[in-house]
């Protein structure tokens, strides 16, 4: 199956363990490249983040974020350190008698001084296992979102070679008439200078154009080609690089098909197999 490589999803999971809010945006790229955001609570799992996602995907730039929302009974779950306030407190009115001072402990001001207040640590195990399974569906929910898109793509490429096909049939088709229009204007130009013909140098002279211009090799291996390309979008694996290979070999082949011909209809129809060729490369970019 072919997989685009441009695709974004989110997915959420809430529970007691709190709110999980994953995106990822996937576009085209050479290899995989992956990023990945995550929230200060959960950065020690950002190694099992890259390694589910490389179980996956092979090809494209990955960023990968993640949101965290605590549950609010366990954000308001505070409990006092009590040795560290009354230490705090002590100190207070240490100063207070050394300047002779009467100002008096302000409450907020004491729960305001770090560690004073202690919350509750996540249990991080948990964490870690509904974050993951998050991710495992949005994972999901982007590979179903590029064999989407693949398949379209697909589509499309395979859409523009059987064009290529018709053309190539076109081509086969006119080459006698090109090599009879090319007898007749050898026969009127000896006739105009009204010289002896002479049927050894007519032969030589139709067989000279015949080599110079002889592009059924080129017709050859562009039909394989094509017929490559749909074997290949049959392979479970990424094809990215192949199509893009084959896409470099089939407009080399269109060059030289036009460089070679001497008759204009063929020279269109190379350009024209340059334009579909060059109309499938474009979305070959975005393929894994």
């Amino acid at each position: 199956m072919v997989y685009s490589m441009t695709a974004f999803t989110r997915q959420e999971a809430q529970g007691d363990f709190g709110t999980f809010t994953w995106e990822l945006r996937s576009v085209n790229h050479r290899y995989l490249e992956i990023g990945a955001r995550l929230p200060e609570d959960l950065r020690f799992i950002e190694i099992q983040v890259r390694e589910q996602i490389s179980r996956h995907l092979r090809r494209g730039k990955i960023e990968c974020s993640l949101r965290y929302k605590a549950p609010i009974e366990e954000a308001a779950r505070f409990s006092l350190d009590e040795s560290i306030a009354r230490s705090l407190i002590r100190l207070c009115e240490e100063v207070n008698n050394l300047t002779h001072g009467s100002a008096p402990l302000n409450s907020l001001e004491l729960l305001r001084w770090p560690g004073i207040l202690k919350t509750s640590a996540p249990d991080t195990e948990k964490l870690k296992t509904e974050a993951l399974a998050t991710l495992e569906k949005a994972i999901n929910e982007i590979l179903i979102t590029r064999a989407r898109e693949g398949e379209r793509l697909g589509a499309f490429i395979l859409q523009r070679c059987e064009e290529i096909e018709s053309i190539l049939r076109r081509i086969q088709t006119h080459l006698p008439q090109i090599m009879n229009r090319f007898q007749e204007r050898l026969r009127t130009r000896l006739e105009t200078i009204q010289a002896p013909l002479d049927p050894g140098r007519l032969e030589q002279e139709l067989v000279f154009f015949a080599q110079k211009s002889d592009v059924a090799e080129e017709l050859d291996r562009l039909q394989t080609h094509i017929v490559e390309i749909r074997q290949v979008f049959k392979r479970k694996e990424p094809v990215g690089r192949r199509l893009d290979f084959l896409m470099q070999e089939l407009n080399r082949e269109a060059n030289t098909l036009g460089a070679k011909s001497a008759d204009v209809g063929i020279n269109q129809d190379a350009v024209e197999l340059k334009v579909l060729i060059e109309q499938m490369r474009e979305q070959i970019q975005n393929i894994e």
